[in-house]
């Protein structure tokens, strides 16, 4: 195939676009501007263009035959409200629309974990654990709005096109390795207790965008792409009832078992996260 990805030279960009090439698949890269420095590969073209800009989005992806939207403000804290939700919203619906008007079947947008609320919400609500992709949304910041908005578009246009495949990735908090999230979340302090103490590895994430490109299924779906177990060194237990003491809890969590259930995309993406303790 030839994916376009947006947001290419951003964290996730740099971890997906080598990881295409290698799986024998050709790129073009889709930023606001030309990385500095440009890797010189058959594979892969660069194309400059604002996905808030309806008419350089559709020109961007001519040729392509999939699309991978990456494009986004990563978080509420750094622009104001308005910009973070306008800006992200605009972004993920040209980002279908286009799609469609170049007869792109197979999308992947890049949601979050925060498009129930979480992370940036002044107290979180979480119904139940582990969560699934049923869980009401409570979110109230811009960013987390913006996620479950785009995910919304998702479905919209997979009703009205229906013949588009539409996945909507739920990553959360994206690091290159365990110890980075570790470390991380240690200097996270009381923070962390919002995050679940959960992260997604780059790499894992990356494998998942393509499975979600290849993988059988029709319409629009969402899907957790989410590491099976916690960084906290306290069992999982343990931090719930501490911290969560009201949160049904529908299965046992040994140790320190992860908080996000992500069945789903093992059933239908055939995506499961690889535990590092496995590589040993």
């Amino acid at each position: 195939m030839h994916i376009a990805v947006t947001g290419a030279s951003g964290e996730m960009g740099r971890a997906l676009v080598p990881y295409l090439i290698e799986q024998g698949h050709s790129v073009r890269s889709i930023d606001r501007t030309l990385p500095a420095g440009l890797w010189g590969s058959p594979k892969l073209n660069y194309w400059a263009a604002d996905t808030r800009d309806y008419g350089e989005f559709v020109g961007s992806l001519q040729g392509c035959d999939a699309l991978v939207h990456l494009a986004a403000i990563r978080a509420p804290t750094n622009h104001p409200d308005a910009v973070v939700y306008n800006d992200n919203t605009t972004s993920s619906y040209n980002a279908l629309s286009a799609a469609a008007v170049r007869g792109i079947k197979r999308v992947c947008l890049a949601s979050s974990v925060n498009a129930i609320g979480g992370a940036f919400s002044r107290v979180p609500r979480y119904d139940y654990f582990p969560l699934d992709e049923n869980h009401p949304t409570y979110s109230e910041d811009p960013y987390s709005l913006s996620k479950w908005v785009l995910e919304q578009q998702g479905a919209a246009f997979a009703r009205r096109f229906e013949d588009m495949v539409i996945a909507s990735l739920r990553f959360h908090w994206l690091v290159e390795s365990r110890d980075r999230a570790r470390e991380r979340t240690l200097y996270m302090g009381e923070a962390a207790i919002k995050h679940l103490w959960a992260y997604t590895l780059l790499g894992e994430a990356a494998r998942a965008c393509l499975l979600s490109l290849t993988a059988d299924f029709k319409g629009h779906e969402v899907f957790y792409i989410v590491a099976p177990r916690t960084v906290s060194s306290e069992p999982t237990l343990s931090l719930v009832r501490q911290y969560y003491p009201n949160t049904e809890l529908r299965r046992e969590f040994p140790d320190n078992a992860g908080l996000f259930d992500c069945g789903k995309a093992e059933r239908i993406l055939r995506w499961r996260h690889l535990d590092p303790r496995s590589q040993v």
